[in-house]
């Protein structure tokens, strides 16, 4: 089963890993544009909760979004440390903003256990599945999940 969408012609995924709230998290490598550091964001009125706000990056003005907040941990109190992945899925692209980031690895199809049955469905919706490496486990988000919603046009 592929949980976490294509993999390469070798059957093997490049992931990008990264702590938020002390746990680790990954995200596929091709849906990260760039990785940059903590940049200060404009508050947004009536944004969502985990929308930091907005910076501007070369002329594209990019939504921040608290992955931490997101997930459901406490909002993250940016330092030095914390880094802003900028993260695309379909025509969607924003910043995460996470703790850091760790390294980039890869798995195979086999490697990648389901989420499991214990989880909320929040979880389920947010984590694509768990990877057992290096006494370490690391969640997959699903960066369609994660992004916020894109806005309707006024009707």
């Amino acid at each position: 089963m592929n949980l976490t969408g294509k993999a390469g012609a070798n059957g093997k995924r490049e992931l990008i890993a990264f702590r938020i709230g002390g746990q680790e998290f990954c995200v596929d490598v091709m849906s990260v544009r760039e990785i940059r550091g903590w940049t200060m964001a404009t508050p947004l009125p009536q944004a969502p909760e985990f929308v930091r706000g907005v910076i501007n990056l070369r002329g594209t003005v990019l939504p921040i979004v608290d992955l931490a907040s997101r997930l459901g941990y406490p909002a993250a109190e940016p330092t030095a440390r914390h880094a802003i992945m900028v993260a695309q899925s379909g025509t969607q692209i924003a910043g995460l903003l996470v703790e850091g980031v760790s390294d980039i690895f890869t798995v195979t199809e086999e490697e990648i256990q389901p989420t499991p049955d214990v989880a909320s469905d929040m979880a389920k919706r947010f984590v694509r599945g768990v990877i057992a490496m290096e006494g370490r486990l690391i969640s997959i988000i699903a960066i369609e999940a994660v992004l916020p919603p894109p806005e309707k046009a006024a009707a």
